[in-house]
């Protein structure tokens, strides 16, 4: 009974939230807390709540933390050179861009937390996609599966939850599925060059002087299915010189400059003269992160705090900082919070167990010997629906013995449980996706309907080349 509540429970969520009749938000609490009385536990849904919102309180702390940190570094000018770097490699291709938000969201993502790398993609590349009108959602998707490719890197949380699990080393279980994870990466890439490609087809190619210099030239893109009669979407470019004949109209001009003030050279939060100093305390910072100096929460409070008092030390200033950064703070720190009651719901009723239990049991007899196939297959749906505690440490367990019952080693169990972390990244049970969608200003049901069978296919790959290289 519990078994089919629990899918349930999460097929209902993500239903509602995929048809956008409920928020995630809202649906995140309520639905758990319908189905807590509904198995005849109600009593209990206090201390499942408190239970979830004390696991995953640690993560709200880190995440609101990094959004002021990240966002202060962003408002003095950090991250200003590499989205010039970009934009002079994209030129204003809707392809190049697509491409290079899967470069840049890899390249992130060696710093082992999906939250940075999310903050520092989306404030890079989000003013390009905007005043392109380019699609939102390719940009969170493409981002998601990068990141869920580097998310197994032994920093990253997988890696070293399997080695605990199994007790294992943890380079021996990542060191072998290199070749795996870089084929997987190499299929994000190439899924990027599809998706530029459909974009570039709808928008057309801009010059980079044509999207910086808009007080010059402005361009008009039309956006949407219909807008010249294409059947696909495809518009024509037209530009309007300044001081033109004034055809169109205000409803035909791009959005207002402010969408791209990540590229403004005079606004008045730069800080050019610290610009070393807010370096060297970033790197320091991804450095005590990786070495494990002390927690990332603490970390990101002692980061955020010497930005401001630094870069900002009068009061109105640090208060217009934070001021400034505290609707994302708000949602993704709300969105935590509200997680915890799905998942204090999942783990207190003991759905988990049962939903776990059912599967494994129901492997067939003969598929003993694939029990790393099997593995591989399952960590895509369960890591989606499952956090990675709840995974690793709940289930990996019974596949290794069930494994090692019929010849199969517990290294290749535990390589085979990575396979779904490209499509994990994107689970509403992963904090950090709030942290990508809210950024983005993109619905967390437009992103999930996107992102899913593309992020699934890229764990496939990850699972075929693991067997074709013997890894699996």
């Amino acid at each position: 009974m519990l078994t089919i509540l629990g899918f349930t429970m999460i097929a209902t969520f993500l239903v509602l939230i995929m048809l956008k009749k409920m928020s995630p938000i809202a649906a995140l609490v309520l639905i758990p807390a319908l189905f807590c009385v509904f198995v005849g536990k109600g009593a209990k849904l206090g201390d499942y709540v408190i239970d979830g919102v004390t696991s995953l309180a640690p993560t709200a702390a880190m995440l609101m933390f990094a959004i002021v940190y990240f966002g202060v570094m962003i408002d003095v000018g950090l991250f200003d050179p590499i989205v010039r770097g970009i934009l002079k490699f994209c030129k204003a291709d809707p392809l190049r861009i697509v491409v290079g938000t899967a470069v840049l969201a890899a390249i992130v993502s060696l710093d082992g937390d999906g939250s940075t790398t999310f903050m520092i993609t989306v404030s890079a590349m989000y003013p390009l996609y905007k005043r392109l009108k380019m699609s939102l959602v390719v940009m969170t998707g493409v981002a998601a599966m990068a990141n869920g490719v580097m998310n197994t890197l032994p920093w990253g949380g997988p890696t070293a939850r399997a080695a605990t699990a199994l007790k294992l080393d943890a380079s021996d279980i990542f060191v072998p599925m290199i070749p795996a994870l870089a084929v997987g990466l190499l299929g994000v890439l190439a899924l990027s060059y599809v998706l530029g490609r459909r974009e570039r087809k709808r928008l057309g190619v801009l010059t980079l002087d044509e999207v910086l210099e808009p007080e010059t030239e402005t361009v008009l893109v039309g956006a949407g299915a219909g807008a010249s009669g294409d059947r696909d979407g495809a518009v024509t470019k037209q530009v309007a010189r300044a001081g033109g004949s004034g055809s169109g109209t205000d409803a035909d001009l791009p959005e207002a400059d402010d969408d791209f003030q990540g590229l403004d050279p005079n606004r008045a939060t730069l800080r050019p003269k610290l610009y070393w100093f807010n370096a060297l305390l970033t790197v320091t910072l991804l450095t005590a992160m990786i070495m494990e100096w002390l927690p990332i929460p603490v970390l990101f409070l002692l980061g955020a705090a010497l930005a401001l008092t630094v870069n900002f030390p009068h009061m109105p200033d640090q208060k217009a900082r934070l001021g400034a950064h505290a609707e994302n703070v708000l949602n993704v720190s709300g969105m935590v919070f509200a997680a915890a009651v799905f998942t204090g719901v999942l783990q207190g009723t003991g759905m988990v167990d049962h939903m776990s239990k059912w599967l494994v049991s129901n492997i067939p007899d003969g598929m003993g010997p694939h029990m790393a196939l099997v593995t591989g297959v399952l960590s895509i749906p369960l890591t989606y629906f499952m956090s990675n505690d709840g995974f690793y440490f709940g289930v990996l367990p019974v596949l290794a013995e069930a494994g090692q019952a019929h010849g199969v080693s517990s290294l290749e169990i535990a390589r085979a449980s990575l396979v779904g972390q490209p499509l994990h990244m994107s689970s509403p049970l992963v904090p950090a996706v709030y942290v990508l969608v809210g950024m983005a200003k993109v619905e967390f049901g437009d992103h999930t309907r996107f992102v899913v069978k593309w992020a699934a296919l890229t764990s496939l790959v990850v699972l075929g080349a693991g067997i074709l290289f013997g890894i699996i």
